[in-house]
């Protein structure tokens, strides 16, 4: 058995090699009977090089949510098929293929997404999981910029209410007329709550998107007072439209969105090696 132990390296930084939960993990393999090689990868091209071999298991050196999309992104990129074909096979509801599996190794703090999909976390159980083989399918969500979310995406948030149009398949969130406190597209639940608010419960298996919009309200027929509504639905795809740019974090990395984007599931296409 043949596995990669990756790790990202900033391209400005010096790299100091291994760190020692890579080596202790490459330690945990070479005992179990496994042939590891590290790979520092730099550019997403590297990534790239490393994930080339069908036959080689790979594993994630990481920190960060950022860091397991970084990867999970490119292993969208290399397994997309052309868009005039497609492949024999594919399940219902796909336009990828199953994406090859991955372990997750955290290094100086846990990535969310490991915790939130049950992953092993030290390193001789993450070597344990990737020689048995056992795997974990989950949903990806997509997007129309050519991105992924594992966990989700929240819009807005905090002081700053946005306006824009939310439809999830044929259901109508929000019309663009509302001020909206908060959105959530979830697929896993790390975006699934707001300023203490829960907005999603998602499921990362259950084939769906969970959307949720949070908007202040005005209620009583006498005596006026403020609320918070909160409007959810599941389903295939979702469109977020803002009339201005909103802020936004997906996965751990944070951006502007000031023109509408789609999202959809994927259902099943990540893999995650698990005891």
């Amino acid at each position: 058995m043949n596995v990669v132990v990756l790790t990202l390296v900033e391209s400005d930084c010096s790299n100091p090699g291994p760190r020692t939960q890579a080596l202790h993990l490459a330690d945990e393999l070479k005992a179990r009977g496994a042939a590891v090689r590290t790979v520092e990868a730099r550019t997403p091209e590297d990534i790239d090089q490393a994930a080339q071999d069908p036959d080689e298991r790979i594993v994630l050196a990481a920190d960060t949510d950022e860091q397991v999309n970084a990867v999970v992104a490119r292993l969208t990129r290399l397994a997309m098929p052309a868009p005039s074909m497609r492949p024999e096979g594919l399940p219902d509801g796909r336009t990828i293929p199953d994406l090859p599996a991955l372990a997750v190794l955290p290094l100086g703090t846990v990535p969310g997404i490991v915790v939130r999909l049950g992953l092993p976390e030290k390193p001789a159980d993450v070597a344990e999981a990737v020689v048995s083989g056992a795997v974990k399918r989950t949903d990806l969500m997509r997007h129309d910029g050519g991105g992924v979310a594992v966990d989700g995406v929240r819009l807005g948030g905090g002081d700053r209410p946005w306006r824009g149009v939310v439809n999830l398949d044929d259901v109508v969130l929000a019309d663009g007329s509302e001020q909206i406190l908060a959105c959530v597209v979830a697929n896993a639940d790390g975006y699934a709550a707001a300023d203490d608010m829960v907005l999603a419960e998602p499921d990362p298996a259950d084939g769906k998107i969970d959307v949720a919009v949070a908007v202040p309200v005005m209620a009583g027929r006498f005596r006026k007072r403020l609320r918070i509504e909160v409007r959810r639905a599941k389903g295939r795809a979702v469109a977020v439209h803002p009339a201005d740019t909103v802020t936004y974090i997906q996965d751990g990395l944070a951006g502007q969105l000031g023109r509408k984007r789609t999202w959809w599931i994927e259902p099943g296409a990540a893999g995650w090696y698990t005891a």
